[in-house]
């Protein structure tokens, strides 16, 4: 069985919150706060082993000193399968929002737009299997425990996945700096797969090939592009605007 280890506060205490076996929670001996309070009392609801330990040895344990006095050893990330999300979307009765990221590298980047898309109440990310950031405990801190809420597929062939979800009556909508249609002149009411490009190259011109639309996030200033996080961000939230201000079932 994999195992990983995840640290963070809000890491922790959404892994225990989720379907993954925990096997041991690590604390600082000195780490003292409401917080902690709250995830001890949860490791203890779900029968998970506190060890006291130092902060060094907790950091030697993460491989980092930004783990806020807590570590938690447990079962490897659960990808799921694009066909659950489609599945899970369908059960939900909503309309649709998936993220699709065509190569996105930086895993605190992967973090941010997991949770953003979580909180944008997306139904799924999709992400490669190849030259791209899979989820780890970085990804999994940088996310704040989003990454426990909603779910992310890995797929060989992410051009095929855009075209599995047209057939299931997505809409595809591209991130793209030199795009002559604005996201703000675009209609984001139905279902959508919003795809977010690689930090350096943007979306691959095959995956680009495969959108309805491509769109640009109008810019001023002397900057020409937005980090990849803060453009899915974006959009993701024009989505979720457009749905609350024209729609009486949210």
């Amino acid at each position: 069985m994999k195992e990983e280890i995840l640290y963070g506060i809000n890491s922790a205490m959404e892994a225990l919150r989720g379907k993954r076996r925990a096997f041991e929670l690590f604390v600082s001996r000195d780490a003292s706060d409401r917080r902690m309070e709250k995830l001890l009392k949860l490791a203890a609801e779900k029968g998970v082993p506190v060890r006291n330990r130092d902060k060094r040895d907790i950091s030697r344990l993460c491989g980092t000193d930004h783990h806020q006095g807590v570590a938690l050893k447990l079962e490897g990330f659960p990808y799921t399968g694009l066909s659950d999300i489609i599945d899970a979307w369908r059960e939900s009765g909503e309309r649709g929002l998936i993220l699709a990221l065509d190569g996105v590298q930086d895993p605190h980047n992967l973090g941010a737009l997991i949770r953003s898309a979580a909180c944008a109440g997306a139904h799924g990310v999709i992400i490669p299997k190849d030259r791209a950031a899979r989820v780890t405990a970085t990804v999994e801190k940088s996310a704040a425990g989003a990454a426990e809420t909603i779910p992310v597929a890995q797929v060989t062939n992410l051009a095929q996945a855009l075209d599995e979800l047209k057939e299931a009556g997505f809409w595809i909508y591209g991130a793209a700096d030199s795009a002559a249609s604005s996201l703000y002149d675009q209609d984001l009411s139905g279902n959508v797969v919003i795809v977010i490009g690689s930090e350096g190259e943007g979306v691959r011109p095959l995956v680009g090939k495969k959108c309805d639309f491509l769109v640009a996030i109008p810019l001023r200033g002397g900057v020409s592009s937005l980090n990849a996080s803060v453009a899915g961000g974006v959009i993701l939230f024009e989505v979720l605007r457009q749905r609350l201000a024209f729609s009486p079932q949210n």
